[in-house]
């Protein structure tokens, strides 16, 4: 999995380095960055391109961000198509021109900006763009209005695509201005106001309503209310226009981290298990009642260019199936404390970390009191490589789930096994919740997960995969021991060389530098 993320991290950068050459040459052979149809502009023509252009509309971009690239395509495309306008385009290197970036406090990868009338201080942000039409489609409802929008639905075609038609009763109503404010933001929706009574009658409705239809299907409708803003109003239409589940993906991650929900359950998952069908059926089910307050996302664990995503959150593939909230404002994480992930218990999980009763997962839990006196000690995230790695003890840890019954089946063992050994103090028997601490060390399989830590200054951790009796787990440490036993004579021969070689470097530089003086 990691060659293959490898392979495709620097097929990436390949493309991206090929592209930003192509680039850099392209802009090499202008005599003068005003010839283009794109403006290249620096800081030395910034405010010169203000003062001639009645409106600047200004793409701030990283060379190598592929998002950056495909900006930098829509603009060439919507400059084309714009030629003869007051609207002129341009685009800064903001890798070039950090001085630049920082004096007009530009701190996204994807920035777009219009400038008005040479006004430097207060221009007006740009939704990203998905194409050239965006870009178009932008521009020309900012300088509309609503009365653009107004069209007969009675004849229209059934669209693949999302439209949003807003069914008034009064065209000069508040209403129709607040859904145009928000057709303004979302250029890549297609929007249209209408008062078909034909219409609105087909679905049952009443006037001042918002519909979202797909295929002349009724999706979702919104009731318009005096207390409806034209923020309200987006949220309502990024939400409905995903589906109530999203795979993550290349194509779906903008989408995903733009969204106006900030709340995201994710699902790890392997697309290709026996249970996929079923998991993803339940937490479909679930998403429907969360929809404009909870973002569901699922995360097939089983694709390499997921691997930094799982990296952000640790989550392990064997670990899957999983389902973690998180907030992207604050960036806490809650897990599902659950081995069974059926509709009840993801929503109760989803109802429970919106009233604030959920626990976050942290990557220690804090150190109980007394964690050492018990036969069985217990461990956290914070003393469990302090402990493990202890060069002088060989220590037994059991990592366990608290909801599953195959690792609380083991603790009566686990306690036979600290009595057993009780007399031996060169020998720890632990355990630790590895749902609510962070295992950052290299594990095999899911949990529970028995690891014997031998004594050696090397950081080793060996697995322990046989009988669950004691007599077999006493014979395995025995064994391991043994074996830790003929390490650590090398290991002590090794470190004996080492301290010698460096005392005696330290000797050699303390005569020269008396003999310097």
């Amino acid at each position: 999995m990691k060659t293959l993320l490898l392979l495709g991290v620097t097929a990436f950068c390949l493309c991206a380095y090929v592209a930003a050459d192509k680039q850099s040459k392209r802009q090499a052979d202008k005599l003068s960055p005003e010839e283009d149809e794109v403006l290249q502009l620096k800081k030395g023509n910034f405010n010169r391109a203000l003062r001639k252009h009645k409106q600047l509309l200004v793409h701030f971009y990283a060379p190598l961000s592929g998002e950056g690239h495909r900006i930098s395509a829509a603009f060439e495309g919507a400059a084309a198509e714009l030629q003869g306008s007051e609207v002129r385009l341009a685009v800064v290197d903001v890798a070039k021109e950090k001085d630049l970036a920082k004096e007009l406090n530009v701190t996204g990868l994807a920035t777009i900006r219009l400038y008005l009338s040479g006004d430097k201080h207060n221009p007006v942000t740009c939704p990203v763009p998905q194409s050239t039409a965006s870009i178009l489609t932008w521009l020309r409802r900012r300088a509309g209005s609503a009365a653009d929008l107004i069209a007969d639905l009675s004849q229209s075609e059934a669209s693949e695509e999302l439209m949003v038609v807003g069914f008034f009763k009064e065209l000069n109503h508040e209403y129709v201005q607040v859904f145009y404010n928000a057709a303004v933001e979302l250029p890549d929706v297609n929007f249209a106001v209408t008062q078909n009574d034909e219409l609105i009658t087909k679905y049952g409705l009443t006037h001042d309503v918002v519909l979202l239809l797909k295929k002349s299907k009724l999706i979702q409708a919104y009731k318009m209310t005096p207390q409806t803003s034209k923020e309200m109003l987006i949220i309502f239409i990024t939400v409905y226009q995903m589906d109530p589940v999203t795979e993550y993906t290349g194509q779906t991650a903008t989408q995903i981290l733009t969204s106006p929900v900030l709340n995201h359950a994710l699902l790890f998952v392997n697309k290709s298990s026996a249970a996929f069908k079923e998991i993803h059926t339940a937490f479909n089910g679930a998403a429907e009642a969360f929809r404009l307050k909870i973002l569901f996302v699922w995360v097939d664990v089983d694709e390499p260019r997921n691997g930094r995503l799982m990296e952000y959150f640790r989550v392990r593939d064997f670990e899957a199936p999983l389902i973690r909230l998180v907030n992207l404002t604050d960036h806490v994480t809650y897990h599902l404390p659950s081995d069974t992930l059926d509709v009840q218990t993801i929503q109760t999980f989803c109802q429970s970390y919106l009233e604030g009763k959920a626990k976050p997962k942290m990557q220690s839990e804090p150190i109980p009191e007394g964690w050492d006196k018990q036969p069985v000690k217990e461990l956290v995230g914070m003393t469990l490589e302090k402990v493990g790695f202890n060069p002088n003890k060989t220590v037994f840890v059991l990592f366990y789930l608290p909801y599953s019954a195959e690792s609380r089946a083991l603790f009566p063992l686990w306690e036979e096994l600290a009595e057993a050994l009780k007399e031996r103090e060169d020998v720890v028997v632990a355990r630790i919740d590895a749902s609510a601490n962070d295992i950052n060390m290299s594990m095999q399989g899911g949990y529970p997960s028995l690891c014997l830590f031998p004594a050696l200054y090397a950081e080793r951790v060996v697995v322990y995969t046989g009988k669950k009796k004691v007599k077999d787990l006493v014979k395995f440490v025995d064994k391991e021991m043994e074996k830790a036993k003929k390490y650590r004579v090398t290991e002590d021969e090794d470190r004996r060389k080492y301290i010698e070689a460096v005392k005696a470097e330290e000797a050699k530089k303390a005569n020269k530098t008396k003999d310097e003086l």
